[in-house]
C-alpha cells in the first residue's frame, strides 16, 4: 500500500475531529485525525468532512502548524 492516495478504508480506525481551524460556514469543514497505528504513526490526517469516503492528506504532526499557516496565507488557493 502506498500513502499518496489514501481513502477512508485505509484510515477507518482513525478518530476524526472537526478542526478548530474550520471556517464558520458549512462549506469549510475540515476534519483532522492524529494517526498512531503503523504505517501511519507520527502523521496527521486531514480530510473534507463533506466527503468522508474521499481522499485524506497526510502530513507529519510536526509540520501541521506550518501547513495551517501556509493555508491561512493563501498558499494553497485553487
Amino acid at each position: 500500500m502506498t500513502t499518496n492516495n489514501l481513502t477512508a478504508p485505509e484510515l477507518r480506525a482513525a478518530v476524526w475531529k472537526k478542526s478548530s481551524y474550520s471556517g464558520g460556514s458549512e462549506s469549510q469543514c475540515v476534519e483532522v485525525a492524529d494517526l498512531a497505528a503503523a504505517p501511519f504513526a507520527g502523521l496527521r490526517g486531514i480530510r473534507d468532512s463533506k466527503n468522508p469516503e474521499g481522499p485524506a492528506l497526510l502530513i507529519p504532526k510536526g509540520s501541521f502548524a506550518n501547513f495551517v499557516t501556509a493555508v491561512k496565507a493563501g498558499g494553497f488557493e485553487v
